[in-house]
């Protein structure tokens, strides 16, 4: 029942419409609680006068657990011996920078202000292991979001013309059996297609085998999340990822949903053009156009930042197309369950490069240009663009026009003089960022007692010190609480804690399990009781608190 006070900080708080004035916070239980009043008995008070709070940061899409991370881990094992951590006695060792251990990315994230972040493509086979994993992830908060659109039982349904109130039952058991927050769709029908030797799969071409077009998917998922009452859109990954010329597909994508909202995920691979002598051109703005003339549509950025990273995706078809880009020269694709597939390049952007280093201005135009920042997120794709640690540095030439500019001019200048960047004078403020790092995911997610600072809010909160330098500032946070216990101080972890993981429990036909049952007993290597992952599983050894969120379902 300790009550602490965090005295006079600068509250940015856009959820509660609160943009720098001076106030207290009040800490008990790990939430924030109201003011008590005059005489009553305060147990610590840490003096954050003048200094900025911001609720803790959320990452809405960082490949953080699960099969294909995994597998880049032991792939780049160079990556480990340069960058070992020993770890000093509170903290594990662990290592890595763009494939970090489990220890180091829980570390290394409340380091820099987060509290949160969210697997965005668990294939549903591997969901036992990449939960356990991400229990095995200190300091912050994790969700996954199940992978669907290429498996065989979904394509079958479609394929014989099923109802719509059996696509929904199938979607929300998948997601109740796999423990998930949400829906992930990868390049719709195209991993599948890639099993067929099908080397691309456009929007309205029919599958092999299946006959079902990526646009059929979309529709069917998603209005079966929305019919479920399943907070986050479907989070999706067009067809034709790296394509130029992809932007079309991207917007036809939209058009696909039917209305319906839709989440669109490392928007800047899906923006491209074929403009000029190089056929390859950015689209950021013809995109964004559509994006803010659409209000149901959000999008996460997948921002590049230049130097070695490692590129690991449920998309075999790119990763394939990929492989010989690799460096260093090593790659793999492999299949999962005949369901979905993985794909781990390793790859080095350059900004000497003409397309990594458009790439690279597209991302930035993209977060510019759309207006709202409610409907835009601050992501690297982790670790396919950029490592999350790079944060800080993106925070900066999103504030720091003068910055931006001076960037530009270090790239290849034929991509330079080909991008609007330059002429882009928006400069996002404090209350900008907190917006698209704290308050739109929480809300996009149906987090509600987190990405805020109002009474009742959990006490995941993260203190600055306003410099000129907002790499810096942004790097190395006063003071970071985690459940309304002090986990960093000054960018270093202070203490060692578990967060929670989030899930959805939507309403849905036990019949299902019936059709279910039966395809699992004919064409899987075990059986349907075997693959769900219980409770009792996830809250083993205390690590995986489980926070479960409701769904508002809605009349098909």
């Amino acid at each position: 029942m300790t009550l602490v006070k965090l005295a006079g900080g600068r509250i940015v708080d856009p959820a509660n419409g609160r943009n720098g004035d001076a106030a207290d916070l009040y800490l008990r239980d790990g939430v924030i609680v109201p003011d008590p009043g005059p005489g009553a008995a305060i147990d610590e008070t840490v003096d954050i006068t003048g200094k900025i709070v911001m609720a803790g940061a959320i990452d809405i899409h960082s490949h953080i657990g699960g099969g294909k991370i995994n597998i880049a881990r032991m792939m780049m094992i160079e990556d480990h011996r340069k960058h070992a951590d020993a770890g000093d006695g509170l903290r594990r060792s662990g290592g890595g920078l763009y494939t970090p251990t489990t220890f180091v990315t829980g570390y290394r994230y409340a380091a820099m202000g987060y509290t949160a972040a969210f697997e965005p493509a668990m294939v549903p086979a591997n969901a036992r292991h990449a939960h356990a994993e991400l229990a095995d992830t200190p300091m912050i908060d994790k969700g996954c979001y199940a992978m669907l659109g290429s498996d065989d039982f979904l394509l079958r349904m479609l394929a014989n013309g099923a109802e719509q109130q059996a696509i929904n039952d199938y979607v929300g058991w998948m997601l109740q059996a796999t423990q998930s927050v949400a829906l992930k769709v990868v390049n719709p029908g195209g991993i599948n297609a890639f099993k067929f030797n099908a080397r691309n799969l456009g929007l309205d071409t029919p599958s092999p085998h299946y006959g079902v077009t990526p646009r059929r998917i979309v529709a069917a998922l998603a209005r079966a999340v929305n019919e479920l009452g399943i907070c986050h859109p479907v989070h999706l990954h067009c067809n034709d990822l790296g394509v130029p010329g992809n932007w079309e597909t991207t917007v036809g994508t939209i058009d696909a949903a039917e209305g319906l909202p839709l989440h669109l995920t490392h928007l800047q691979f899906h923006s491209y053009g074929t403009e000029g002598d190089r056929k390859f051109s950015s689209a950021a703005a013809q995109l964004a156009e559509v994006i803010n003339r659409t209000p149901s549509v959000s999008v996460d950025i997948g921002q590049i930042i230049f130097g070695q990273t490692v590129t690991a995706s449920g998309d075999t078809m790119i990763q394939y197309r990929n492989h010989r880009h690799a460096h260093p020269k090593k790659w793999m694709c492999m299949d999962i369950e005949c369901d979905a597939g993985c794909g781990v390049v390793p790859f080095r952007y350059r900004d000497e490069n003409f397309v990594n280093a458009l790439q690279w201005a597209i991302g930035l135009e993209l977060l510019l240009l759309v207006e709202d920042p409610w409907r835009v997120f601050l992501t690297t794709d982790h670790p396919n663009g950029a490592p999350f640690t790079v944060y800080p540095h993106l925070i900066r030439l999103l504030m720091d026009r003068g910055f931006r500019r001076d960037m530009l001019k270090t790239i290849n200048k034929h991509a330079a003089a080909a991008s609007t960047l330059g002429g882009i004078e928006r400069e996002y403020s404090l209350y900008e960022i907190a917006i698209l790092t704290r308050a739109a995911p929480a809300r996009s997610l149906g987090l509600l007692d987190r990405g805020h600072l109002g009474v009742g809010a959990v006490a995941d909160i993260t203190v600055y010190t306003e410099r000129e330098n907002r790499e810096a500032m942004f790097a190395r946070p006063d003071y970071v609480f985690k459940d309304g216990r002090l986990i960093a101080r000054n960018g270093e972890v202070t203490d060692i804690v578990w967060g929670a993981t989030h899930v959805v429990r939507p309403e849905f036909d036990q019949g299902i399990e019936g059709p279910l049952e039966d395809y699992f007993n004919r064409f899987q290597t075990v059986r349907l009781g075997n693959f769900r992952v219980t409770d009792d599983e996830m809250e083993d050894e205390g690590r995986s608190r489980l926070v479960r969120h409701p769904c508002r379902r809605t009349t098909p």
